[in-house]
């Protein structure tokens, strides 16, 4: 029974030959390890910890190994209606599923846990790695890597998550990752982040899901996880990936893109492909759990958690679901026909309303309250869990719809895609928002205490609150304020008009303490990143000075464009990835809290543009311990 339960973790999609012939059967896959004991959920709840979360018990030590090398396989492209053989740097090793080897296993971890993983670099030897003559911020060293896992909180230094280290060829180094008791469970990832060489590897599908599982129920006093609200959810993992290899066939640049001859062989060597608008002009398609444009199995008026991820390296996803029409044609035909004329197919096919997402945690922590969207936005580093339900068989389009300039990596406005296809079966049910509302309070009635279970429910039908299980106390005062501002000049990738120095301390801050962040960018939009420590939303106000991250909030400063909807609904929540917006100039002003908890060291903060963060756009931050006169203590004098 667990292993079904954990398989529903890792099983995420089930490809049919309609759009493509690959099946990407992780079951089988990871069979050594779904069956490995170690990685089952931890079942236990005890104490109190000072984010307000249950503490869980007891611990397990879990093992995993990576290594980083060279792959040949293959990757579906629809519009040549065949597979493109690629080269590309990859992991192999503990859960890799040989048939989509560009994505790494997802994890499963508990609070408490503690993870050895072992990472084996044997990428060739790259001899730029030691030129001293190069300068630190153009990208270079593409066979180095190391190992981030985006968005946990645990120790920066160390051996635990320490992006300042190198792990070079024919190099290996083991890594361990100490899961806090009272660390809030959520949707992860992970991802290598060495300096020079992260967009190259991360655009080569070097990434994975980590999910932290949560089984502490909510208590009169203490706050819960939200995983023990929906007992029996499927759930699934989309892990969205953009590749965007190229061929170097005799007479071609890397920027030519194309793949048609049946010698070239797709390779992602220099950043040509990763400019401004190359995305778009590369033909390539997202994928999804290393499939493109797979079929998602479902039933009609079954409560689904979608944990979805953007692993890309640059581009926005804004995603929608939408009924889709039927017809007589073999669509797999069709696609193969407008495959490149993505609009007339989505405009031809996908022609119902949007559905709701019921959107219930950003970042991997939960939401204060559910949030109703028709279409979410991620931009690179985001996660959004969604609970859905389709209402009625048939087939229903997932796109990534057109995104206007202003809010798009670009900043061109971006063409929309088709990224697969939910196939339901099943009768027609109730309205989704009622259906989902009855099934959480009948939830709640059966998993709690009648004083706790009235409380979630009096929440749920107050304004479809989850305050009891919020992991994260808001930020009421704060001891200091800190400002960011992003920039590009000259050529230079900046942040506060310095690009970055490995032996340059930015900020140094305090731990115990906490702090108002200011977040600017003078030229374009920029998603900001940092390690360790979450931040809750205060305000985005727009150059007006309207503040558009109210639940009704309207963004519309930019007058060319509709308006947009990224913002809407953001006040309150806590994430560890935030776009700040630039409208032609026009700055956008987004405050951010954040306590410095726990952890001391040194880690980084960045624009998660990854090539951004190659060429300058990041900073070195110091946590230290204070001397007990307001100033932060440097050593034995």
């Amino acid at each position: 029974m667990m292993k079904r339960t954990i398989c529903k973790y890792i099983v995420s999609l089930s490809a049919l030959p309609l759009l493509s012939p690959l099946v990407n059967n992780a079951c089988s896959a990871n069979d050594h390890l779904l069956n490995d004991p170690s990685l089952m959920p931890i079942q236990s709840a005890v104490s109190q910890a000072s984010t307000g979360l249950l503490k869980s018990s007891p611990t397990a030590e879990k093992h995993f190994e990576w290594t980083v090398t060279y792959t040949d396989n293959r990757i579906w492209n629809p519009a040549a209606n065949d597979w493109d053989r690629v080269r590309l740097r990859s992991y192999q090793g503990t859960g890799i599923d040989p048939q989509a080897p560009y994505v790494a296993p997802t994890i499963v971890m508990a609070p408490g846990d503690t993870l050895r993983a072992t990472l084996k670099n044997r990428l060739p030897k790259d001899e730029t790695c030691f030129d001293k003559s190069l300068p630190i911020n153009k990208p270079h060293c593409f066979n180095s890597t190391n190992m981030h896992t985006h968005g946990l909180w645990i120790n920066p230094a160390g051996n635990s998550d320490n992006v300042l280290i190198s792990i070079n060829p024919n190099v290996d180094f083991q890594y361990e990752y100490n899961i806090p008791a009272d660390h809030p469970a959520g949707t992860f990832w992970y991802h290598p982040h060495h300096h020079g060489s992260t967009a190259i590897q991360v655009a080569s599908g070097m990434a994975g899901a980590l999910i932290v599982t949560g089984n502490r129920p909510p208590t009169e006093t203490q706050n819960g996880d939200i995983d023990t609200l929906l007992p029996g959810v499927q759930e699934r993992i989309l892990l969205f990936q953009q590749i965007q290899y190229y061929c170097h066939g005799e007479g071609k640049k890397p920027e030519d893109y194309d793949c048609r001859n049946e010698r070239d062989i797709g390779q992602i060597e220099s950043y040509a492909a990763l400019a401004p608008g190359k995305w778009s002009d590369s033909g390539r398609f997202t994928s999804i759990n290393g499939q493109v444009q797979p079929v998602i199995q479902s039933k009609a008026g079954q409560v689904e958690r979608w944990r979805m991820i953007h692993a890309g390296v640059r581009d926005s996803i804004n995603l929608e679901f939408r009924k889709m029409k039927s017809t007589n044609n073999n669509l797999r035909t069709v696609l193969h026909q407008q495959a490149l004329q993505q609009d007339a197919l989505i405009d031809q096919y996908c022609t119902g309303e949007p559905l709701t997402q019921f959107i219930i945690a950003a970042d991997g922590l939960t939401a204060p309250a559910i949030r109703q969207y028709a279409t979410t936005v991620f931009q690179p580093g985001y996660r959004w869990d969604a609970l859905m339900i389709f209402p009625e068989q048939g087939q229903y389009c997932v796109i990534d719809t057109a995104a206007t300039a202003s809010a798009n990596v670009g900043p061109t406005m971006s063409p929309r895609q088709l990224l697969a296809v939910v196939d339901v079966s099943g009768r027609a049910k109730a309205d989704p928002a009622s259906h989902l509302m009855h099934t959480l309070t009948e939830n709640a009635k059966q998993q709690y205490p009648d004083n706790v279970s009235q409380q979630v429910i009096h929440d749920l039908e107050k304004g479809q609150l989850l305050s009891k299980f919020v992991p994260h106390l808001p930020v009421t005062q704060t001891d200091g304020r800190q400002s960011l501002t992003f920039d590009i000049k000259n050529g230079l990738f900046l942040i506060d008009n310095k690009p970055y120095d490995l032996a340059r301390i930015d900020r140094e801050l305090m731990l115990g303490t906490s702090d108002e962040w200011i977040l600017t960018s003078k030229l374009a939009s920029h998603p900001f990143h940092i390690h360790v420590n979450p931040f809750e939303i205060i305000a985005v106000l727009d150059p007006d000075g309207k503040d558009v991250s109210g639940p009704d909030a309207v963004d519309d400063f930019d007058s060319s464009a509709p308006p947009d909807v990224q913002y809407r609904g953001t006040k309150g929540l806590w994430k560890d990835t935030l776009w700040v917006k630039n409208v032609q100039g026009s700055t956008y002003k987004v405050i951010v809290r954040t306590r410095y908890q726990r952890y001391i060291g040194d880690f980084v903060l960045h624009c998660h543009i990854l090539d951004h963060e190659d060429q300058g756009m990041m900073q070195n931050v110091r946590i230290g311990i204070s001397d007990g006169r307001k100033e932060i203590a440097h050593g034995h004098h």
